[in-house]
């Protein structure tokens, strides 16, 4: 029988530390607020139920914390207690009777769905308490899991700690599960009868023992347990982030020369045999199929780039930029909302939005779709096969047909039909010894302010 589970999730802290105008699980990892990357690993371990726990920010976090999965009811925190304080407050929704409540924190973003599936785990196998713990070669500033013959019977802060127990390195996360059907009687007897006056979690540990009960101790990587409270500390996590996401997308297939200097967004897509070369930065909403470059010191956000297709080096693909396969965006090029042919190339020192180019069409270097009147955005649409000269200006709306040739340095204001050549540029004319005259002239001015001053 399936057993069913209530996870409580901490989001109510001031953020003090992290100094923001915003609270920090709203921070991104990832190009993804904290919050939704924990509320993400608690769907992928099986709960469909949440009490969001809010306190600052209080609908800016509810709407990030919204899950495709979870059913999340909000609960509001005025004050603060300590973290025991904190779970009560989704007192009304653990009085349902779940078989299973699990306590979570939004600013702990890295962990995944296994550490909190192990914890599960323990509980069904009988404990009461399953605390999810971390070894560290450093665990000065952390309460010591204190465990004998595989049952977990305390959790030691440092400052009360005995010597023997401080050498322990099996450390504790905060995040725990605890038996549904006794949760409450477990919680309402946490007291405040310590140097803070503050209600903490980490008493259930020796109330559940008191009282007859089991509490045990999962472990997890150090990294996943990894908190955020500054943004020194905010940093860390986008490190650890981005090397496990990088690690993943190369194992799957994808050729990274330098890893440690992609960036990838939570939501980044890269087939099999993609090769990504250093310094390249992917926004949030790109996919790259199988087979295709792109080249160095390239930024790419809400953009698709078919199998086979170049990007860069020292391109940028904005919103809607969507590459076919065989196509190309080369260095300095920038590509916004515009469907960019199969084989289509737009090599050079161009902007192509607001626009749709035809299958191996050329657009040569210093290419503009002038797409912005100054109020309203027009499309520019070029055929199959046309060749677009280099420095031209096609001033949209406007339509170039499959085949057309475009002279370099045209401006382009009226439809050209497939197959026709277009002229957009005045007549050239010489006038001998002018440039000498403009010179002296020019010399003569110059000479005259001088000995002005």
């Amino acid at each position: 029988m399936t057993r069913t589970c209530l996870a409580i999730v901490l989001a109510a802290g001031d953020s003090t530390r992290m100094k923001s105008s915003m609270s920090k699980v709203l921070h991104p990892v990832g190009g993804r607020p904290m919050i939704a990357h924990v509320m993400a690993s608690i769907a992928a371990s099986g709960v469909s139920d949440v009490a969001l726990v809010l306190g600052r920010d209080a609908e800016k976090v509810e709407r990030a914390a919204s899950i495709e999965g979870l059913a999340v009811e909000s609960v509001l925190q005025t004050e603060r207690l300590g973290t025991g304080h904190a779970v009560l407050m989704a007192k009304d929704a653990i009085s349902r009777g779940y078989d299973e409540i699990l306590v979570a924190y939004g600013d702990v973003p890295l962990i995944t769905a296994a550490p909190l599936k192990a914890a599960r785990e323990a509980l069904a196998g009988g404990a009461d308490v399953a605390v999810i713990g971390f070894h560290t070669q450093n665990p000065t500033g952390y309460g010591r899991l204190l465990v004998e013959n595989g049952e977990l019977i305390a959790i030691r802060e440092e400052k009360d700690a005995t010597e023997a127990e401080r050498a322990v390195t099996w450390c504790n996360s905060g995040l725990m599960a605890i038996d549904g059907k006794k949760a409450l009687d477990l919680l309402s007897r946490i007291g405040n009868q310590n140097a803070k006056g503050e209600y903490y979690l980490t008493d259930l540990v020796e109330i559940a023992r008191s009282l007859g009960g089991k509490a045990v101790a999962v472990d997890a990587p150090e990294s996943e347990l990894t908190g955020c409270n500054n943004r020194a500390e905010l940093a860390v996590i986008e490190r650890l982030w981005q090397e496990r996401r990088r690690h993943e997308l190369m194992v799957s297939g994808v050729t990274m020369i330098a890893p440690e200097t992609v960036f990838l967004s939570h939501d980044t897509v890269i087939g099999q045999d993609a090769f990504i070369e250093p310094n390249v930065v992917f926004g949030p909403g790109v996919t790259v199929e199988g087979g295709a470059v792109v080249h160095a010191f390239s930024h790419l956000e809400g953009a698709h780039v078919a199998a086979g297709a170049i990007v860069g080096p020292f391109a940028r693909l904005r919103p809607g930029a969507n590459l076919a396969e065989g196509s190309k965006v080369g260095n300095f090029c920038e590509v916004k909302k515009a469907e960019i042919g199969k084989g289509a190339k737009v090599n050079h020192l161009t902007y192509i939005g607001d626009a749709v180019v035809g299958a191996d069409t050329n657009i040569g270097a210093g290419t503009i779709t002038c797409n912005y009147d100054g109020v309203n955005k027009h499309e520019t649409k070029i055929g199959a096969g046309a060749f677009i000269g280099s420095n031209s200006s096609l001033v949209a709306p406007v339509t170039i047909g499959d085949g057309a040739l475009i002279a370099s340095g045209s401006v382009i204001t009226e439809d050209v039909p497939a197959d026709a050549l277009a002229f957009g540029r005045a007549r050239q004319e010489m006038k001998p010894g002018r440039a000498a005259v403009i010179r002296e002239r020019n010399l003569a001015i110059k000479a005259a302010k001088k000995a002005g001053k």
